[in-house]
């Protein structure tokens, strides 16, 4: 494995499916730490996502599996615990989202595990706190966006109970998956030991939720729950004279500079509008005035005056052209690389950039338990043992 990279030295166990904990997973290995995802002999489920070219290496896999080695195990199958366990004896970090009753099941729990390797940080992240009456049932992004009030809010605002088109919690709680073992490898450099972390999806969606929407709950137990601006069902883009943008004017000064150009100087001392407090709280008024005001000119013409004044304003953009633009280009957001087996892809690039980080070289995917033999030998696990012909 490479040496490069801020988490040189540590390694990382990750048994986990989908987005949130190979996710978090993935980013941990892209600061240089030797990941290493143990999977069923199947592979883990987004290994199928489409488009793919051969089985097991599907693009969400290609990019989500890129700087780990992969293990192989049935930790059902006889012997294929003890392997974990001794692959665990070599570990800083295990990631899993198995639920807690699995755990039990498997002899897996934060107890027995701690009891095999004292210093091993424990990230267990599932849909909800285990100690609640929640705490065994499955949950998947759809779920947690329901009881979080992210559905709700999106039905605030648009009369339909729609979930947000990404996976967010998945990636916001691989996000904080991630931030939890950073913290947790520092106490433990520090002395602490290795600790257990629950990372409870519905937990951190609601407080992310929270930040802006508690409201006037903040102040008032009984106050409504709500960001009057994010939630007014008029908030959109513009139409400009040749297209779609995005124009915020957002302070005192922003706005009369935008009234002004408009040529609807008087708006600014509107008292609907005329404090960013006031603008706020007439969302539902603004943003009409807005669309009026936006078709006044062109979407060049809009974007060259509000960087001349410092109006945050940008074109809208597809998917497709965010990723062509000229600022995705130059910062080099997708890469054409290489992968041994399936030819060339587009690599994702670390979106945070560290001064003092040397970047690791590209892991591409592994191919399912490409590196059993060679993980296990290091850990001093004989793998004869999992051998079908193996007796005991």
């Amino acid at each position: 494995m490479p040496k490069e990279g801020m988490l040189a030295g540590v390694r990382v166990v990750e048994l986990g499916s989908v987005i949130m904990v190979p996710y978090a997973a993935q980013q941990l290995g892209d600061l240089g730490a030797d990941v290493i995802k143990v999977e069923p002999p199947g592979g883990d489920m987004t290994r199928s996502y489409p488009p793919i070219r051969h089985a097991g290496m599907g693009g969400a896999a290609l990019n989500l599996n890129r700087n780990k080695r992969s293990v192989a195990l049935d930790l059902k199958a006889p012997h294929g615990r003890e392997a974990l366990l001794a692959l665990l004896r070599t570990a800083d970090v295990f990631l899993t989202n198995i639920r807690p009753q699995a755990l039990v099941r498997l002899r897996l729990t934060p107890d027995e595990l701690a009891a095999t390797n004292p210093e091993l940080i424990q990230v267990n992240a599932q849909g909800f706190r285990s100690d609640s009456e929640l705490g065994t049932l499955a949950a998947y992004d759809d779920i947690i966006q329901a009881v979080s009030g992210l559905v709700w809010l999106n039905q605030q605002a648009s009369g339909q109970p729609h979930f947000v088109p990404t996976l967010l919690a998945d990636k916001i709680c691989g996000l904080q998956i991630t931030q939890s073992v950073l913290a947790a490898l520092h106490h433990r450099a520090n002395g602490g030991g290795g600790q257990h972390i629950e990372v409870p999806m519905a937990d951190v969606m609601m407080a992310f939720n929270l930040v802006e929407h508690l409201g006037e709950a903040v102040l008032e137990p009984d106050g409504s729950f709500g960001a009057p601006r994010s939630m007014s069902r008029a908030r959109r883009a513009q139409r400009t004279a040749d297209g779609w943008m995005c124009i915020l004017p957002h302070s005192d000064r922003n706005w009369r500079d935008f009234t002004a150009f408009a040529g609807r100087p008087e708006l600014a001392d509107d008292p609907r509008f005329a404090t960013r407090a006031t603008r706020a709280a007439n969302a539902d008024e603004l943003y009409p005035v807005l669309d009026e005001l936006a078709r006044q000119h062109t979407t060049a013409t809009w974007q060259d005056f509000c960087h001349r004044v410092s109006i945050p304003a940008a074109p809208v953009h597809s998917i497709a052209s965010a990723t062509a633009s000229s600022y995705a280009r130059e910062g080099g957001l997708l890469t054409e690389v290489e992968h041994p087996t399936e030819g060339a892809y587009r690599s994702i690039a670390r979106p945070v950039r560290y001064s003092a980080d040397p970047v690791p070289p590209l892991r591409p995917c592994p191919a399912i338990g490409e590196h059993t033999d060679e993980v296990l030998h290091e850990a001093g696990f004989d793998t004869n043992l999992l051998r079908p012909a193996h007796t005991a």
